[in-house]
């Protein structure tokens, strides 16, 4: 009986190392619904693609040269983000957010991220400081370059969730992503048309500043005043850039 169990055990022990030496099918690095999903994404927020101006599925599959199915996957992504609205009788159209949607979703982003800031405050360690003065290094340099416009979101969105993460928010994370995401193209817009570079390196610089001080409140008031100012901003601006051009 021994002797059966003690074989039995070898061969599962045997297995066992053949399945970890066995190589494993390498997984694509990115699916045709995500780049179809980043490119459609780029030029949304890039505004090569206007607001209201139709997706259509057949179309896009014959830019891309694919069939429609990632593109109805990447389609119903860019919905849930917010950037297209599905019509009815029309299909996919690049959504257009009024300067009082704007204002609401900066108003959304500054009760859900100060909260989140507060919580992530006591978990902030010397190495999350040293990655946010990196990024934001990083961030005002492409400022700096009208090449490097279409990065200067994700330059954004990668220092505040920096300050974000040691929260341990992870839904609350993904949703706030979302909500930067939409305000993106606007944010662009406005900072290409202004030059109103200084303005957005100074008022991070303030917000990390303000952290450093680990004092939860001071920081959140700091948030606060960043992401309501800035959105009271976009409101005006682009509210007079549609009547201009109306």
């Amino acid at each position: 009986m021994r002797t059966i169990a003690g074989k039995g055990q070898n061969r599962l022990v045997d297995n066992a190392k053949a399945a970890s030496t066995k190589k494993s099918t390498p997984i694509p690095r990115q699916s045709l619904a995500a780049a179809v999903l980043e490119r459609l994404r780029d030029k949304i927020l890039s505004g090569e693609l206007r607001e209201g101006e139709q997706l259509r599925q057949d179309a896009i599959a014959t830019e891309f040269q694919i069939s429609r199915i990632p593109v109805r996957e990447a389609l119903s992504h860019l919905a849930a983000e917010g950037l297209i609205t599905i019509v009815a009788n029309r299909g996919a159209v690049v959504s257009a957010l009024s300067p009082e949607e704007i204002m609401e979703i900066f108003e959304t982003r500054a009760v859900l991220e100060c909260h989140m800031l507060r919580c992530a405050i006591p978990n902030l360690k010397p190495a999350d400081f040293e990655k946010a003065e990196e990024i934001l290094e990083q961030f005002e340099a492409s400022l700096e370059k009208d090449s490097e416009v279409k990065s200067w979101g994700s330059w954004n969105w990668s220092f505040h969730s920096t300050l974000y993460a040691p929260a341990n928010r992870a839904f609350m994370l993904s949703y706030v992503k979302s909500l930067n995401i939409n305000c993106d193209r606007y944010t662009r817009l406005h900072l290409v048309f202004t030059r109103d570079l200084h303005r957005a390196g100074q008022a991070h610089r303030e917000l990390l500043q303000a952290c450093k001080t680990r004092d939860a409140e001071i920081a959140a008031a700091a948030l606060w005043k960043h992401i309501t100012e800035a959105g009271e901003y976009l409101k005006e601006f682009i509210q007079r850039h549609r009547e201009q051009h109306a």
